[in-house]
C-alpha cells in the first residue's frame, strides 16, 4: 500500500467510512492545483458539484420532515445557513481535513490547507464520495452525524454570515458608535494577496482579522471581536 493511500486511511478511520474504492476519496482530498502540476490525475470539482446537491437533498429532507410549522422561506432560510461556505469550513477544520489534501507547493504556502473556500469545497467533495461508494442512505446517515452541530446552532439562530453586520447591530444598540476597519499590511504575490486588517471601535483597536481580500479580512476581525464579547458575556 502506498503511502499517500495509508494517510488517507487515517481520515477514513476517523470518519468512520470504510470504502470500497478508496480511489473516490483519494480524488476528493485532491485539489485543481496538484493537477496543474500533474497529468492524468482526478481532482475533486466535479465531486464538490455532486456532494453540494447531496448535502442540499439531505438537508431540506431533514428541515422538512422535522419543522412541521416552518414555512418554505423559513426552511429556506435555515438551510442557507446549514449549507453555506462557513458551516462547511467549520465541519471540515473540526475533520482537521487541510492536512489530508494535495494540493501544490504554492497553494500550500499562501495557506491552501486553511483556506476556508478550499476546506468547504472538500467537505463537499467528501460526501459525494461516500454517495458514490455506498448510496444516499448511507451519505444521508453521514450528512446528518456530522452536521449535527451545525443544524442545532441553525436552529438555535446561532449561525452568523454577515460578521459585519451582526457586530454593528451589537455595537450600536444604545446608538451611534465609530467603527472603522483600517488595513495594517498585505503580503504576498499580486495573484495571491493576503490582507490584515484592525478593526477599530471608538479608536480603540478591539480585534484583528486577516484573509485573502479586504472583505474577508473585514469580516474575520468582526468575527474575533463578536466572539470575544461573547466569551466575557459568558465568564
Amino acid at each position: 500500500m502506498n503511502q499517500r493511500i495509508k494517510r488517507i486511511r487515517i481520515l477514513e478511520e476517523q470518519l468512520n467510512v470504510s470504502f470500497e474504492n478508496i480511489d473516490l476519496l483519494n480524488t476528493a482530498l485532491t485539489h485543481s492545483s496538484f493537477v496543474n502540476q500533474k497529468k492524468h490525475i482526478d481532482y475533486n470539482e466535479r465531486l464538490e458539484f455532486l456532494g453540494d446537491s447531496v448535502l442540499q437533498l439531505t438537508i431540506s429532507e431533514y428541515l422538512f420532515k422535522e419543522l412541521h410549522g416552518k414555512s418554505e422561506g423559513e426552511l429556506t432560510r435555515l438551510r442557507s445557513l446549514i449549507v453555506c461556505e462557513n458551516s462547511l469550513h467549520s465541519v471540515g477544520r473540526d475533520w482537521n481535513i487541510g492536512n489530508f489534501l494535495l494540493m501544490s507547493k504554492g497553494e500550500e504556502l499562501t495557506g491552501g490547507r486553511s483556506r476556508t473556500s478550499i476546506l468547504a469545497d472538500a467537505v463537499e467533495a467528501v460526501i459525494a464520495a461516500i454517495y458514490l461508494d455506498k448510496g444516499y442512505d448511507a451519505a444521508r446517515e453521514f450528512i446528518l452525524l456530522h452536521f449535527k452541530e451545525v443544524i442545532n446552532l441553525a436552529l438555535d439562530n446561532k449561525i452568523v454570515l454577515d460578521y459585519k453586520t451582526r457586530l454593528q447591530e451589537v455595537l450600536q444598540k444604545d446608538g451611534e458608535i465609530s467603527i472603522a476597519y483600517k488595513l495594517e499590511k498585505y503580503d504576498g504575490p499580486p495573484h495571491r494577496r493576503r490582507f490584515f486588517v484592525n478593526l477599530e471601535v471608538a479608536n480603540k483597536v478591539l480585534g484583528s482579522g486577516e484573509g485573502f481580500s479586504k472583505k474577508e479580512a473585514e469580516q474575520m476581525a468582526a468575527k474575533e471581536v463578536l466572539l470575544a464579547m461573547e466569551n466575557k458575556n459568558e465568564e
